[in-house]
């Protein structure tokens, strides 16, 4: 499922504790493809707090507590990272990461926790949410396979990868705009991991990540540059972004396509693929600036001139997806609809 769409299954799921229908969610998938991430959001767009729980560094006491005697009884001292409404406020996230790689005596004591929300006497504060995740056997971590009773206390939900989805939360997150680029050029790149070679370095949502923050910190070295960015997302994807940012010194001059001036459209298809990551990062730019619609405008002229009109349908989805209802107010959109309405209405 796209991760746009578990996104608000989670926040669904959140919610819906208040009125007691939460069902614990276990999202499977490959290293690398955001599972956290998308649990992390919900719990921002919250301002809830996530306990973030790694079974698979735990042993099963840290979960039940230690027992100690009071007046010939055993009682249970609760784990203190246990979600605790005084301390940690009456909403939030448990989050059971890891839980693939738990050791069998671990996962079986979060049996109760996840089902019955509570552990002897330990309850789950109602409005808290049990969120689970873990890699898949044949993604070559380190994993047991899930006991059918563990699985069947849960709702299952396998995160694939989408770029659109991607491309939307990397200008949210000012995501370097050729990084951007580069996968709308190579979106076969996004994520690329063969279990059967077990990479060190490979494409992934979260390995994009680090290759931004390389550029950020060697794009003045260019001598270090390719290696930095290989050993983010591996020897070949490092050398094809290399090159490719690289070729950008032919890209037309942005300042003056925002300016109105009539510069024509590159042949080369990465240069196009850059411009339009370029111009929808200075549409977001200019939007949140709150005098948008000048920019917006001069952005969606040049739209029209692609040769390839399905490449001014994807710069244009992309800056609405960025900015949202905005664009439609810009007097140049009803033009550039009508120019690709034949196109919109075959994708449709």
């Amino acid at each position: 499922m796209r991760p746009t769409q578990l996104i608000t299954i989670l926040e669904q799921e959140f919610i819906s504790t208040r009125a007691g229908h939460h069902t614990p969610v276990m999202l499977w998938g490959p290293p690398g493809v955001g599972k956290s991430d998308m649990v992390r959001e919900v719990a921002e767009n919250h301002r809830a707090p996530v306990i973030d729980i790694r079974l698979s560094q735990m042993e099963p006491s840290d979960l039940r507590g230690i027992p100690f005697r009071v007046n010939g009884s055993v009682e249970w001292a609760i784990p203190s990272i246990l979600p605790n409404r005084e301390r940690h406020g009456p909403e939030g996230i448990l989050f059971l990461d890891e839980i693939t790689s738990a050791p069998p005596t671990v996962s079986a004591a979060a049996y109760q926790l996840i089902l019955d929300r509570r552990l002897g006497e330990y309850q789950v504060p109602q409005g808290w949410a049990i969120f689970a995740a873990g890699n898949r056997q044949g993604d070559r971590g380190v994993t047991y396979s899930m006991p059918a009773p563990l699985a069947n206390r849960f709702s299952h939900f396998e995160v694939e990868t989408n770029l659109d989805d991607w491309v939307a939360w990397a200008y949210r997150n000012s995501i370097d705009e050729r990084i951007i680029a580069f996968l709308r050029f190579r979106p076969e790149l996004l994520f690329d991991f063969d279990p059967a070679h077990n990479p060190i370095a490979f494409p992934s949502p979260r390995s994009w990540e680090f290759a931004h923050r390389a550029l950020q910190k060697f794009d003045n070295h260019p001598q270090l540059l390719q290696g930095a960015l290989q050993a983010c997302v591996g020897p070949a994807a490092g050398i094809e972004l290399n090159a490719f940012i690289n070729s950008l010194d032919k890209m037309p001059d942005l300042d003056a396509i925002i300016a109105g001036e009539d510069l024509p459209v590159p042949k080369e298809i990465d240069l196009q693929y850059a411009i339009a990551a370029a111009l929808v990062g200075r549409a977001i730019r200019a939007h949140d600036a709150g005098d948008g619609s000048l920019t917006h405008g001069r952005i969606l002229d040049y739209a029209r001139q692609f040769p390839q009109r399905e490449m001014g349908v994807m710069l244009v989805s992309d800056m609405h997806r960025a900015i949202g209802e905005a664009i439609f107010t810009v007097p140049q959109f009803s033009d550039w609809a009508q120019a690709v309405s034949d196109v919109m209405l075959y994708e449709s």
